[in-house]
């Protein structure tokens, strides 16, 4: 495996020709006191007005103009964590740029490797490394066939569960400010 850390984590993306897929089953990937915007949501505070203009956002509708097809399958515990309330409330953001991400409930997604990952047209497996706080440390790469061939099965099976961002909203409705003042959302 390549290790790739810093901006050289992106590599895979530049790379990229046709289609970039990655799967998320982790519930949360950061702490409030480590990350502003969802300390702000926590606290029901407005999100920052530039939050469209941070850096991922324009990298991924960079990747799209290119002709890369970039899809996620969210593997999600519910009732929501509150990282994943407020990942619901930024990812029409995502969508908006080109992204096509699907939710599956975990109580319907049967057995989900432990880990998260991209699949790299087909080919290239980068396994996303987190640190101990859950923020992003870097990306572990392979072109193994067996690994490559795994994700793509796995990829298969959740994407025929997954259900469009969109619908998906529609059956839990986004309250905004803080979660524990709002509803919980309901099961798909």
């Amino acid at each position: 495996m390549l290790l790739l850390h810093g901006d050289d984590a992106d590599d895979p993306f530049r790379a990229c020709q046709h289609s970039a897929f990655h799967l998320e089953v982790r519930d949360s990937y950061a702490t409030p006191s480590d990350s502003e915007p969802l300390r702000r949501f926590l606290n029901g505070e407005p999100m920052a007005d530039d939050y469209a203009a941070r850096p991922w956002i324009r990298f991924m509708r960079d990747t799209v103009a290119r002709g890369v097809h970039i899809s996620r399958a969210r593997v999600v515990t519910q009732p929501h964590s509150d990282y994943q309330h407020w990942l619901l409330t930024i990812t029409a953001g995502n969508i908006a740029v080109g992204e096509d991400i699907r939710y599956v409930p975990r109580h319907l997604a049967g057995d989900v490797p432990s880990d998260d990952w991209w699949l790299f047209d087909d080919e290239q497996v980068g396994f996303n490394l987190v640190d101990r706080k859950g923020r992003p440390a870097g990306m572990a790469v392979t072109m193994d066939p067996e690994i490559v061939g795994h994700c793509r099965s796995v990829r298969k099976r959740l994407w025929e569960l997954a259900i469009p961002f969109a619908k998906y909203v529609g059956r839990n409705p986004i309250r905004g400010g803080n979660p524990h003042a709002d509803n919980e959302l309901r099961d798909a």
